[in-house]
């Protein structure tokens, strides 16, 4: 599998490359403003991009992800996304390029059609897993939506599975679910009253704790 990284445009936004080796089919995920440079990037490796996937709908990650119509790609996004897409997926999907298979894990709370896609034993978080720290909410709801798809989801994956956020906003730009088991403030509170606390004092932690 080609798994590439990519510092995109927008508040320190990451964008992600997955392609097949073999038939060089390439998934784009959450291109930001700069769905240029992610194509010029693939076609430098002769990749051929089939898909350009959302993992959320903030304008952030996708405002510009209709540029790969242009080029025949597909634009995938969850099934209760307002934007257009060509294809809506939902929890449990798989998309494939080539041998590669990206399983979409739908994890609402940040945004109702927030997912993660896991591409072998790479997991992109979008915005509801950073490296030490998790997605905003905006309601007591959503965070117990939130709250709910990190612990029933992505706390169920195996220690090994390395986490590759949507903005790099932690001390390292890639983790792991066990290190984040082990380390993440916010995973670290199992019952949502704690959890929810953390979330509503955040900024006074941060600065008692000295984390940027």
């Amino acid at each position: 599998m080609i798994f590439q990284q990519i510092k995109a445009d927008g508040d320190r936004n990451f964008g992600y490359i997955v392609a097949d080796e073999e038939t060089k089919e390439c998934a784009i995920i959450d291109p930001s403003y700069v769905p240029e440079e992610f194509i010029k990037i693939a076609e430098d490796q002769n990749l051929k991009i089939i898909y350009a996937i959302g993992t959320h709908s903030h304008g952030d990650h996708i405002s510009e992800i209709g540029e790969f119509r242009k080029i025949g790609a597909k634009i995938i996004l969850h099934s209760s996304a307002q934007f257009n897409a060509d294809i809506k997926v939902n929890d449990g999907d798989i998309l494939k390029l080539g041998k590669i298979e990206l399983k979409i894990i739908h994890t609402p709370g940040h945004t109702q059609d927030s997912i993660c896609i896991l591409a072998e034993n790479k997991l992109m978080t979008g915005d509801t897993l950073f490296v030490g720290k998790i997605g905003g909410t905006n309601t007591n709801e959503s965070a117990k939506i939130e709250f709910d798809s990190l612990f029933n989801k992505l706390m169920k994956l195996d220690d090994s599975i390395e986490v590759y956020p949507g903005h790099d906003y932690g001390v390292a730009p890639t983790s792991t679910i066990g290190h984040e088991r082990k380390t993440n403030p916010f995973i670290l509170r199992t019952n949502f009253k704690d959890f929810k606390w953390l979330k509503d004092n955040w900024a006074q932690y941060k600065i008692e704790h000295g984390i940027k």
